[in-house]
């Protein structure tokens, strides 16, 4: 489940810290496990947890509290739009629905294809820009009405379409 070259990188982030203190690696290393296996299990947990010598309630406590953590498979898109009050009283709310309605699908759930996880999120730190929504943990996305968010959706399937008729071409 977790291989000799993971374990590489968890020993150089640990190597970061204090030889006291590699329990200070927990969410790179949990970062390292999302990026290889796309979510964190709660076996990935218990490895972690005893790589660096700490309980694995402890692990889990970081894994639930951020939104960054997969707990489950997502979709290649994870959506995570801000409904914390800032956002709710500039629309963040309608936002969340708006995308609910054109991915028929509600907040937590993943579409059929795979393509779209929807999910609410606290607060992304940007309240003067709301609207917003972080796409895929990396990119912040503001003031975002729903033409926006109809511009978004169709440039992400687009993205993906390119993509896939590349690799069918051979290119």
């Amino acid at each position: 489940m977790i291989t000799e070259a993971t374990r590489a990188r968890f020993a150089r982030e640990v190597a970061k810290y204090p030889a006291d203190q590699k329990q200070s690696a927990v969410m790179a290393c949990l970062a390292i496990v999302q990026q290889e296996q796309g979510s964190v299990s709660t076996e990935s947990e218990a490895v972690i947890a005893e790589y660096l010598g700490m309980p694995q309630i402890a692990v889990r406590e970081v894994t639930t509290f951020y939104n960054m953590y997969n707990q489950r498979p997502v979709g290649a898109f994870k959506l995570n739009v801000c409904t914390n009050l800032p956002c709710q009283l500039r629309d963040g709310q309608k936002a969340l629905h708006h995308l609910e309605h054109k991915l028929g699908i509600s907040a937590g759930e993943t579409t059929a294809d795979g393509l779209f996880t929807l999910q609410q999120s606290e607060c992304l730190g940007a309240c003067a820009d709301a609207p917003v929504m972080l796409v895929n943990d990396r990119a912040m996305c503001s003031f975002m009405d729903s033409d926006k968010l109809d511009q978004l959706i169709d440039g992400l399937r687009g993205s993906l379409e390119a993509v896939s008729s590349t690799q069918a071409k051979g290119e």
